[in-house]
């Protein structure tokens, strides 16, 4: 009798295992393109407060995820190394799908990762987070001529450079802010997975910028 009640409570803690996994994974795939976006803010004042909670980063979870992810928000990046994504929005394994790469620019290979994110992952938020003081901008803003595959990267920042020119204030943080903001429209127009998610309501994509000195991460947007 005892071998058996043993069995049926090994039975019923794994079938309450699958199930809370199972309630995870729909909660994952339940989250909204906002509060898929308040997650992070709430992620990010953590980090800037010194109040991680470090949460997603233990062996039970890295198991967890050896079986398959469901990221609830993407982040297009810089390659910097003082603004990794999982850090200062205070997120775990299998909590963001992070594509990175120097002044956070949308080509070929970022395009077709993102898109993956939300074609199989079901991504519903996309971050395009540039930061302050961001050397690659900065390049392109001084029109640094680059005779190797760095100049590839500062041409496709003449753009952002450009719209900035148009704006008051600092050069290089209207650049930073500009750069965001216009790879997320390339983003939103970049057809035929994510215009068609942004037109359904199904996919958000936010421009922001952190701060390197204060942690902060904000929304931006163009003057008015």
């Amino acid at each position: 009798m005892r071998k058996i009640n043993f069995l049926l409570s090994v039975a019923l803690l794994a079938g309450l295992t699958l199930w809370n996994a199972k309630a995870e994974d729909h909660a994952a795939e339940g989250v909204a393109p906002a509060d898929a976006w308040k997650k992070l803010e709430a992620g990010n004042a953590r980090y800037v407060a010194s109040k991680p909670e470090h949460a997603h980063q233990d062996a039970a979870r890295r198991t967890e995820t050896a079986a398959g992810q469901k990221p609830f928000a993407a982040v297009l990046g810089c390659a910097d190394s003082r603004t990794g994504p999982e850090i200062l929005f205070d997120q775990g394994l299998g909590d963001l799908f992070v594509v990175r790469v120097a002044g956070n620019i949308v080509d070929d290979s970022t395009l077709a990762s993102l898109e993956y994110s939300v074609k199989h992952l079901g991504v519903k938020l996309i971050v395009v987070l540039g930061h302050s003081k961001c050397g690659a901008v900065q390049a392109a803003v001084g029109g640094v001529k680059e005779d190797s595959h760095l100049g590839v990267l500062t041409a496709e920042l003449k753009e952002s450079v450009d719209l900035a020119k148009k704006w008051d204030g600092e050069p290089l943080s209207n650049a930073v802010k500009a750069n965001a903001i216009l790879m997320a429209q390339h983003l939103e127009n970049a057809g035929p997975v994510l215009k068609k998610a942004v037109a359904d309501g199904q996919l958000l994509i936010v421009p922001a910028v952190y701060d390197l000195e204060s942690g902060t991460v904000k929304k931006v947007e163009a003057p008015k």
